[in-house]
């Protein structure tokens, strides 16, 4: 199960958030997000425990827990889409040049005559 943890302190390792979730059974991996320029934490981060009861314990037991002065934020981790990430036109909805369809069969704000 993957699990999405937020709100981290910006000191924390990845082992001091492994122990957090080892209390509710094996933990495959720990990745914390670092911002790709300055390399400092950006306060959340993922891990992943193999069994699902595990998982929801852990997001039942640590959902909310002061971790270093910090309310952690945890719940199961949703899945990555193509539209995620702020903005963009990718998924062909309203919205970018031309202001819409004004007309059947017509294409972004050009009008022929």
């Amino acid at each position: 199960m993957r699990i999405y943890i937020g709100n981290l302190p910006r000191d924390i390792s990845e082992d001091e958030v492994k122990q957090e979730f080892a209390a509710f059974g094996a933990v495959d991996s720990v990745t914390l997000i670092k911002d790709k320029f300055s390399g400092e934490l950006k306060g959340f981060g993922f891990v992943e425990l193999p069994v699902q009861a595990e998982g929801e314990a852990a997001i039942a037991g640590l959902n909310g827990k002061e971790i270093k002065g910090r309310k952690a934020t945890v719940n199961e981790a949703r899945p990555m889409t193509e539209n995620r990430g702020g903005g963009g036109n990718r998924g062909g909805g309203r919205g970018g040049f031309g202001g819409g369809n004004r007309r059947s069969g017509g294409g972004g704000g050009h009008r022929s005559f």
